[in-house]
Formats: C-alpha cells, structure tokens, sequence
C-alpha cells in the first residue's frame, strides 16, 4: 500500500495549524475544481487535496496519521502496525466539498471504519458527535464476562489550533456471548454536547485477540486435538480443554487424522450457542529406546498395514 503525504498534498508543513489547513485546502480546491480545470492532473488534485483535507482537519484523524507516518520513508511500502486502530478513538465528521468515493486505498484501509449510530442525533448543532474505537477481547472472556479498563489516546485541539494527544480512560463491561464485529455501546462516552445537550456515545468493535489453541468461527469454536495412535485406534474418552473449562470427549475406534468431532453447545454462550469442533491429529510418539524400536517392528510385522494402498502408481 502506497503512503499518502497529506501535508505535501496541502502544500503545508507538518506544523500547520487548523486554519492554514483550510486556507491551502480552499486555496486548492477552487484551482482544481472540476467546474474550473477539465485537466486530468487538475482533477487528480482535487481528489488528492480533499482526501488529505478530510484527515488533517479531524484532530482525531490527525493525529493518528502523525503517529503513523512518524518512522515512514518515501520510498517504502506502507503497512500499519496490527490493530493500531485499537488506541485510537475517531469521530465520524464530514468533509466539506469532499467526494469520499474517490479517496484512495491508503484512506479506505486507515480511516473508513463503519459502525453503528449516525454521529448526530436531535439537534444537530448541540448534541456530542458519537465516537468509536475497538477493543480487543480474550475469548475466554466472552465465556464468562468480565470487566476491562480500556486506555485511549484521544486527540484534542489547543488554543493555538494545533493537535495535543490526552489518554482517557473508560470502564467496559464484556457482555458473555459477544461475537467478533459486534459493538458495545457506552452511552454518553462520546464528545461533549454545547452547553446543556448530552454527549455523543462511544461504540467499541469488539475483535478476538489470537488465541494459540482455539479459532472462532460465528459462535463455533474449532480446535486441533492431538491424539496418540492408540486413542484414535481403541477409542475411548480423553480430556480436552475448551475456552470454559476442559471437558470429556469420546473418540470413536479406529479415527481417523483430520476427522472432526463436535460438541453440541460447547462454543461460544447466547441464545443458541455455538458448538465446539475438534479436529483429530495423530501424533505419532517419537523412538527414542532400542526397545521402542522393537515395538515399531512388531508392529509392522504383525498388522501387515499399508497406508498407501490404495494409490495409484
């Protein structure tokens, strides 16, 4: 992905203030409007003008592009850090004579992030801009509930115009049950209504933090479950753990690697809750005794097995 140079698209330095942002952007726009210029490069300008006029007069959008592009080279490919949207906490303001389907990859990849609640709502001009962010959840989580304290960095705009980064804490409660993708609202979180008029509210996109054993799938849980040749031969009932606990598990005789087995109502909690599949791996144990050996040739003497049987030569 190719980084985008707001500032240089603006023709302004990185220390510019909110109304030299606008002055360079009007200054633009009304050179390379459309109605104005039929130039290819012209209409490239404006395009390139608006998109960058959209991200540096949002402090929130601001800022998180300056953290972005701080150890950035021309040059070089671009590619965000994993879920560094997650520190951030963005408001969803329009732009001013801006045609947001033109805007270019970079932007739709950092800065469009759809969500529920339409940033306003009563009158317009006195109630707080809803915000969103995301946060990321342990499944285990998800199994019984629980509380989080979650850390933002909030983007805040000086009297002189220019960006100052604040943390700000909230308290989150994790619903049991929550699924990737679905939001938590916490009413009132969002930006400051003027004078009496109530806050905007803050809507966090929950995602699953990686987990080395388990993968969620909807409300199903697929795990790998290695088994020793016996237990996939004999059959019978192992342990295996789960996100809420371990649990028994009956494999039946002669299984088979990659076979999946699954267990109603074992995933993810809701209404109607998930199930649990588990995916056999026949782990063979390694030969590490002269007697060990032995019983590997016995048994390639005695079972007469060939895995490979039914291939085509």
């Amino acid at each position: 992905m190719e980084f985008q140079d707001y500032y240089e698209a603006l023709g302004v330095k990185r220390t510019a203030d909110a109304d030299e942002i606008k002055r360079a952007y009007r200054k633009l726009a009304r050179k390379h409007h459309p109605d104005v210029s039929k130039d290819a490069a012209s209409e490239e300008a404006f395009k390139s003008a608006g998109e960058a006029y959209d991200v540096l007069k949002d402090p929130e959008k601001r800022a998180a592009y300056d953290a972005l592009g701080a150890d950035w080279q021309p040059g070089q490919k671009f590619r965000p850090p994993p879920d560094w949207q997650s520190d951030y906490q963005f408001s969803e303001a329009g732009a001013e004579g801006v045609n947001p389907e033109a805007f270019s990859d970079f932007f739709e990849t950092l800065f469009r992030r759809g969500h529920p609640g339409s940033g306003f709502s009563g009158d317009q001009n006195l109630r707080g801009q809803d915000q969103h962010a995301r946060i990321t959840v342990d499944i285990a989580d998800v199994f019984r509930g629980a509380k989080r304290t979650l850390t933002l960095r909030v983007p805040q705009v000086d009297a002189s115009g220019h960006v100052r980064i604040r943390d700000r804490s909230v308290s989150v409660s994790i619903p049991k049950g929550i699924t990737a993708g679905q939001f938590i609202r916490l009413k009132g979180q969002g930006s400051p209504g003027l004078g009496d008029a109530p806050s905007g509210d803050l809507f966090l996109e929950v995602v699953f933090a990686a987990h080395p054993q388990f993968q969620i799938v909807g409300r199903d849980v697929h795990l790998t479950l290695p088994v020793a040749p016996w237990e996939a031969a004999l059959g019978g009932k192992i342990r295996m753990p789960t996100p809420g606990g371990s649990v028994e598990l009956k494999v039946p005789k002669n299984a088979r690697s990659g076979q999946k087995l699954r267990l109603k109502g074992r995933g993810l909690p809701g209404a109607v809750p998930g199930n649990l599949i588990a995916t056999l791996q026949i782990v063979n144990p390694p030969v590490k005794t002269e007697a060990g050996r032995e019983f590997y040739k016995k048994m390639a003497a005695e079972m007469s097995f060939d895995p490979r049987a039914e291939m085509e030569e």
